[in-house]
C-alpha cells in the first residue's frame, strides 16, 4: 500500500502523504520523471531526501519506489477536489440538519466504484465523505479503500458516534485519512441529546472521540451552536483545547437542501454572525459534489441542473463548468439588488433562504439596519 502520493493538483504537481498535513511541490519536470520511473528501482535521490525532509519518520533509502510511491495519471479535466454524500441516512435527527428527510438510500456498489473510478479520472486528489453520517452506509469501507487505492486524500465527515469500531480504526490505520472532522453538538449529555433528539448520543460521541484520540487520527471538530446549546459555547471550545483537537466553530444555520425552513428555528439569535462578502469561488470549475445517487452538482448548495455520473461518465462534466457560470448569476429574488457588490452569499445560497421564506437578517445586507 503506498504511503507517498505524486500527483498533479489544478495547475501544480505535488508530493503528499496520506495522513498528514504536510506536504511538497513538485517542479514538473520532477513529476514527469515519477511517472517515467520504474517502479522496481530506487527511486532517485532526490526523492528520497525529499520524503525525508518532510516526514523523517518515513525512510525510503534504497527501497523500490513502488513499495511506497503512487504516481496519479494526468488529468485534461482540471478537478482537484470533490465532496460525495455516501447516504443521507443517519443516526442522528439534529433539528438543525440541513438535509431535511433523512432517508437511506443511495446506488449499488458497482456504480459507487465507477464513480469513484471518474473522479480518480477528472483529477480529484482531496476528497471529502460525507453523509448522511458516511460510517454507516453499508459500502462505506470498501468505498473509502478503493478511493484511497486510487491515490485521493480522505476527510471523512462524521458525528464520530462509530469510531470506537475497531474495523473502522482497522481501516484508517491501513488507509491513512487525511482528515477526520466530527460535529460537536454540545457539552453536556441534556445539551447534545437535545439537539441530536437520540438519547445516548452523548455516550457514543464521547465513546468514538475517546477511541479516536487514542488512534491518534488527525481530528479536527466543528462546533455547532444552537439555540439547544448556544449557552454551552464556551465548554465545546474548551473541551476540545483539553483534548488538544484543533476546532471551528459555526453559528449559521441554512435551510434545507429542498429549500425548507423549519431548520432555521434551530438557529441561536444571539450566536448569528455577519458572514464574511462573498467573493466567489470555483464551484463547478475546480470542484464538484456528488449526491448519494450519482448525481453531480456545482457544491453541496447549488444542486440545480446535476449530472448523472453513473450514466454520462466523465464526459457530462463537460456541462458543469456551464452550469455554475449560470447559477452564480444574480437573478430571481437578487436581481436588480443595490448591495450586490457587498452581498455576504452566493446566488445558490441565497435562493435556498429566500425559497424557505427566511428573514433578509439571516444572509442579506438588505437585513441590516444600517444598510442604505
Amino acid at each position: 500500500m503506498h504511503s507517498v502520493i505524486a500527483s498533479p493538483f489544478l495547475e501544480q504537481h505535488t508530493l503528499v502523504r496520506p495522513g498528514s498535513r504536510g506536504g511538497a511541490l513538485l517542479p514538473e519536470v520532477r513529476y514527469e520523471e515519477l511517472r517515467t520511473h520504474d517502479p522496481a528501482e530506487p527511486a532517485p535521490a532526490w526523492l528520497v531526501d525529499a520524503v525525508r525532509g518532510q516526514w523523517p519518520d518515513l525512510d525510503v533509502t534504497n527501497r523500490p519506489s513502488g513499495e511506497y510511491l503512487l504516481v496519479r495519471q494526468p488529468s485534461s479535466w482540471g478537478y482537484g477536489k470533490a465532496s460525495w454524500e455516501v447516504n443521507l441516512g443517519c443516526n442522528y435527527d439534529c433539528k438543525h440538519c440541513y438535509l431535511g428527510l433523512k432517508m437511506q438510500s443511495g446506488m449499488p456498489w458497482k456504480d459507487k466504484r465507477r464513480c469513484l473510478d471518474v473522479m480518480a479520472e477528472a483529477g480529484v486528489l482531496f476528497l471529502q465523505v460525507t453523509g448522511g453520517e458516511p460510517t454507516i452506509d453499508k459500502d462505506f469501507m470498501r468505498s473509502y479503500r478503493h478511493a484511497f487505492e486510487l491515490g485521493m486524500m480522505i476527510t471523512v465527515s462524521t458525528n464520530g458516534s462509530l469510531l470506537w469500531r475497531e474495523n473502522l480504526l482497522r481501516l484508517f490505520r491501513e488507509c491513512p485519512p487525511y482528515r477526520v472532522t466530527v460535529s460537536m453538538y454540545g457539552a453536556t449529555k441534556a445539551s447534545y441529546d437535545a439537539l441530536t433528539q437520540r438519547m445516548g448520543a452523548w455516550d457514543q460521541f464521547v465513546q468514538g472521540m475517546n477511541a479516536a484520540r487514542h488512534a491518534r487520527l488527525p481530528l479536527r471538530m466543528s462546533i455547532v451552536v444552537t439555540e439547544d446549546n448556544g449557552h454551552e459555547e464556551r465548554d465545546m471550545v474548551d473541551l476540545c483545547q483539553r483534548w488538544g483537537v484543533e476546532y471551528e466553530v459555526f453559528t449559521n444555520m441554512t435551510p434545507t437542501i429542498y429549500g425548507g425552513g423549519e431548520v432555521l428555528t434551530a438557529q441561536s439569535k444571539e450566536h448569528l454572525r455577519v458572514r464574511k462578502q462573498f467573493t466567489g469561488c470555483n464551484a463547478g470549475h475546480t470542484f464538484f459534489h456528488m449526491d448519494p445517487h450519482g448525481l453531480v452538482s456545482i457544491c453541496k448548495i447549488g444542486r440545480d441542473d446535476q449530472i448523472s455520473l453513473p450514466h454520462e461518465g466523465i464526459e457530462g462534466l463537460a456541462r458543469l463548468g456551464a452550469i455554475a457560470d449560470r447559477l452564480m448569476l444574480r437573478t430571481g429574488g437578487c436581481s436588480g439588488c443595490s448591495l450586490a457588490s457587498s452581498c455576504r452569499v452566493c446566488r445558490p445560497l441565497a435562493k435556498h433562504y429566500q425559497e424557505a421564506k427566511a428573514p433578509p437578517v439571516a444572509y442579506c445586507r438588505h437585513g441590516d439596519k444600517k444598510a442604505g
